[in-house]
């Protein structure tokens, strides 16, 4: 009796063991798919800006694109009618910086990316297509 006991108490044990790794590994798997990817979020609402430019936003600034890098940073990609050397970047560090700041600290639309800390990029380029500047919003600029 002690022979046929003893592969019987093994089983059960192994059959406890196999139930609770399979338990484990199930649980973690179902968090992972309702986890919510922030990456995938991103890139979907870069497509869903894209789908909708270009848009002019001024007399001066056209949104054309955005884009997602990886989990934590969003690109908006804008072009200015006029020149580089038209840029006066002393009147955009005065006044349009601190109104993005502004609409990305206070925006329901952004709220999504406050609560998962992204970092956000505004670059510029004028109307020949060169690198004017770039505004960049980190979580510790709208969070203040």
């Amino acid at each position: 009796m002690d022979t046929i006991e003893k592969p019987n108490k093994k089983a059960k044990i192994i059959g406890a063991l196999a139930y609770t790794a399979a338990f484990i590994i199930a649980f973690y798997g179902v968090q992972q798919l309702f986890r919510p990817n922030m990456e995938k979020k991103l890139a979907k609402a870069a497509l869903e800006v894209n789908k909708q430019t270009p848009i002019q936003i001024d007399e001066y600034t056209r949104l054309d694109s955005a884009s997602s890098i990886g989990k934590t940073k969003f690109v908006y990609y804008y072009t200015l009618s006029m020149n580089s050397e038209e840029v006066n970047r002393d009147t955009i560090n005065k006044y349009i910086r601190p109104g993005i700041i502004e609409n990305v600290k206070n925006s329901p639309e952004l709220k999504v990316f406050r609560d998962n800390n992204i970092e956000m990029n505004y670059r510029y380029y004028d109307r020949s297509g060169k690198h004017v500047l770039d505004i960049l919003v980190t979580p510790d600029m709208y969070k203040k």
